[in-house]
């Protein structure tokens, strides 16, 4: 079991996905001679050829377009967009082409488009290049949105992703592609979990804490430091953005009578305010306190100055966790 970083980890599952079939192909802009803005390509086109890992021209539209023509006709692409803030020239070809076709076509016609998407705040970066987009493509019927959030869901879950027959937009956490943790070598590993399942990452009794991404582990530091207040935190990454994996999350809220759910995206219309409405609905009777959302403002993403005062961080989670005590 290698330790390797996050951005090597999808590397290594890029080169896989390419071993094992001959109609796996990575295409983006500056993904093969240079390797990626992030080196997550680093030295695919040396090994597989420029006919396998193709440089694109700069038109997001174009490379998602390209893609579903491709996946029409036996081809199963990874397409690589190089910031998240870069994907929206793309929205259309995704919601109105990639994400209907399947049910347009009764079933009858796939598109196993993989959409990798580097994402989140948290490096310092200009502006369109720190988005959290993820509500967008959550909304949207005929997508699979998951989010990794360390190296061995990176490698399994783009595995994973790149043999679905769906479509899948794949979320990495831009600020975690230098942390470096243990990657299974079998896909029978016990760590190696489905696509679309929820991962406990600290078990706890008095309060369950919902998250992706890269607000994983400021919400692993906050559990951590609540235990100095005698709370014990239970902290899911849920992985699995759409569909979400509600059986495993309403069974930690029944137990622990308490929930907040935290990621970077704006609180308004995010992910946390669906989450929220499906576990009320689910856990009313074994709530003792609102579910509560922590987020970014709901503003504009700031310069990079100002942007540790956005994150969300150990202390506004730690802030959320003390209102739901409050109650």
């Amino acid at each position: 079991m290698p330790v390797i970083t996050l951005s090597k980890a999808i590397n290594t599952g890029l080169r896989r996905a390419l071993e094992d079939d001959p109609k796996v192909i990575v295409m983006g802009e500056d993904v093969g001679g240079l390797g990626g803005v992030f080196r997550v390509t680093d030295g695919l086109q040396k090994d597989f050829g420029s006919d396998r890992v193709i440089d694109t021209p700069l038109a997001e539209a174009g490379i998602v377009g390209t893609a579903i023509g491709l996946a029409l006709r036996g081809y199963r692409p990874v397409c690589e967009i190089q910031f998240d803030g870069f994907v929206y020239p793309a929205f259309s070809q995704i919601v109105s082409q990639l994400a209907k076709i399947r049910a347009r076509s009764s079933g009858k016609l796939a598109v196993p488009v993989v959409i990798r998407i580097p994402a989140g705040g948290g490096i310092g970066a200009v502006e369109h290049h720190s988005e959290s987009n993820e509500a967008y493509f959550a909304h949207t019927a005929g997508l699979r949105v998951v989010c990794c959030s360390n190296p061995q869901d990176g490698h399994w879950m783009l595995r994973q992703a790149v043999a679905c027959e769906d479509p899948v937009i794949f979320y990495e956490p831009k600020r975690r592609y230098w942390s470096k943790a243990e990657v299974a070598d079998a896909a029978d590993d016990d760590r190696v979990l489905p696509l679309d399942r929820a991962r406990i990452v600290r078990p706890g009794r008095d309060l369950t804490l919902l998250t992706y991404g890269g607000m994983v582990q400021p919400c692993l530091q906050a559990a951590n430091a609540a235990v100095e207040d005698g709370r014990d935190i239970e902290v899911i990454d849920l992985r699995s953005l759409s569909p979400l994996d509600l059986g495993t999350i309403t069974r930690s809220v029944e137990r622990t009578g308490r929930c907040v759910v935290a990621h970077e995206a704006p609180t308004f219309a995010g992910l946390g305010a669906e989450i929220a409405s499906a576990v009320t609905q689910s856990c009313f009777y074994h709530l003792q306190a609102p579910i509560l959302r922590v987020g970014g403002f709901n503003t504009p993403y700031p310069p990079a100055k100002f942007e540790d005062q956005y994150l969300p961080d150990l202390d506004s989670v730690l802030d959320a966790v003390d209102r739901s005590f409050a109650w």
